[in-house]
């Protein structure tokens, strides 16, 4: 069996030319989401504001699907770490078929309760029709998506990093391909307006899910086979051991979001606004960090199958490092430029006034946020998911949510410090939190590590 470049390329190289491929997938993911919009928000307001109301059912599964992927990426690195070849073709195909079961929840459960779903935020017909069109089109063909992610987590968790970046490109060019051609009608193609956009989203993804399953089949690390395939209850309650909270983990933005958009009206008339934009250029700040989590987890995952501590420690604190250099940055744009960050929204004189000494308080928070988030995928790939869930949940909302309302209470412009104060808390947590998981599960006397 070759050597896994995993196994033997130095660390600090490996989570670089790991890294590189998933910063510009994301990057490509989050221009196309912007694009997306712009042309959707040209067929009226309504078609905007039903996109806006399906959002968080989009945001729930994906976060479903990366939770998934979470577990499947971990257990197929670790078997391959261990050099279980067979066991690792089972994982994969059992990977797929719990991808396989989340479509078919999503089918279900979008089409029946679309147009309900829809009635509950707003009463306003052409919206609600815009938004369960959208939404039932999006979840009935959501097929494309789940096993997109089956494709992209199983290469990486060969080391494959490319692959993913490739399925991701390839998908979000057809669907901004499409995008102006089904909405807006052009040539023999008819008007189809905000279902356009659902079915030019579908169809990018249905094209990303067949590039995987060719680059999956093609790959001699592992072998996907469904011949005589029956699910394996303990691989599937493995990988979903570790998946749950990730999932779990990936929902807590949306529940913060909407806390947060709860709160903050009640201390300035800007917050909303202030919040919105602050998420979107946090997107991009943070994508950098995000492809270098997404590259350690199957990094970390393979050597403590393979019990190499020396890897394990070395990446994670590289990971550290360059996470530290990076949030360094986002926190200098932010204390230079707010105000031009801002204008990119088109914010008048009043929202720039409470905004800019928000966007500066917000930036302290993102030294602190980016060990976090390292610590956090470090403990997932040891195994120890409660524990990044723990991490995340005083993150996003045990500790930010009362702080902001604590802090916005003794005056209206600190609400914005409950950022840097949850951070702060939840960053030395985690810190204790990896030091126990380290001094329990890399000091192996067995022939194999407990998970």
């Amino acid at each position: 069996m070759n050597e896994n470049k995993m196994a033997v390329m130095p660390v600090r190289r490996l989570l670089l030319n790991m890294s590189w491929p998933m910063m510009l997938s994301m990057l490509i993911q989050g221009l196309y989401n912007l694009v997306d919009s712009m042309f959707v928000a040209r067929l009226s307001g309504d078609s905007f504001v039903a996109l806006s109301l399906v959002y968080p059912v989009q945001t729930l599964m994906i976060a479903i699907c990366v939770g998934v992927g979470v577990g499947f990426n971990s257990l197929l690195s670790r078997r391959l770490g261990e050099r279980r070849r067979a066991e690792a073709d089972q994982v994969t195909a059992n990977g797929y078929f719990l991808y396989l079961v989340c479509w078919l929840v999503f089918l279900t459960l979008g089409v029946s309760l679309a147009r309900p779903f829809l009635r509950i935020f707003s009463d306003v017909p052409q919206v609600v029709t815009y938004g369960s069109q959208y939404l039932a089109i999006v979840t009935g063909a959501s097929l494309g998506v789940c096993m997109q992610f089956a494709g992209e987590r199983t290469l990486q968790a060969t080391g494959n990093t490319v692959g993913p970046m490739i399925i991701q490109g390839i998908g979000a060019v057809i669907n901004l391909i499409l995008d102006p051609v089904l909405i807006f009608g052009l040539g023999p193609f008819p008007r189809l307006e905000v279902a356009g956009a659902a079915i030019a989203t579908v169809l990018g993804q249905l094209v990303g899910m067949t590039v995987g399953l060719v680059m999956v089949r093609r790959t001699t690390a592992v072998t996907l086979t469904f011949r005589g395939f029956r699910p394996s209850l303990p691989i599937l309650a493995d990988m979903l051991r570790v998946g749950i909270p990730a999932a779990m983990m990936q929902a807590l933005t949306t529940v913060m979001n909407l806390g947060m958009n709860l709160i903050l009206p009640l201390f300035t008339s800007f917050g909303v606004f202030i919040l919105g934009a602050y998420f979107k250029l946090q997107s991009f700040l943070f994508m950098p960090l995000y492809g270098i989590t997404n590259a350690l987890v199957p990094i970390v995952s393979f050597n403590y199958g393979g019990r190499d501590r020396q890897r394990i420690t070395g990446t994670i604190r590289f990971a550290l490092g360059l996470a530290l250099v990076i949030m360094a940055a986002g926190t200098a744009v932010m204390m230079l430029l707010p105000g031009p960050l801002l204008a990119i929204f088109d914010a008048d004189a009043d929202v720039l006034a409470a905004g800019i000494p928000a966007l500066r308080m917000i930036a302290l928070s993102f030294l602190c946020a980016g060990v976090s988030i390292v610590l956090c995928s470090s403990l997932q790939a040891l195994g120890a998911a409660n524990a990044s869930l723990a991490i995340s949940l005083l993150r996003q909302v045990v500790l930010l949510l009362p702080a902001a309302l604590l802090l916005g209470a003794l005056r209206p412009g600190l609400v914005w410090l409950a950022f840097p104060v949850a951070e702060l808390l939840s960053c030395a947590v985690a810190l204790l939190l990896y030091r126990r998981t380290t001094c329990t599960k890399l000091h192996w006397d067995d022939e194999k590590p407990t998970l």
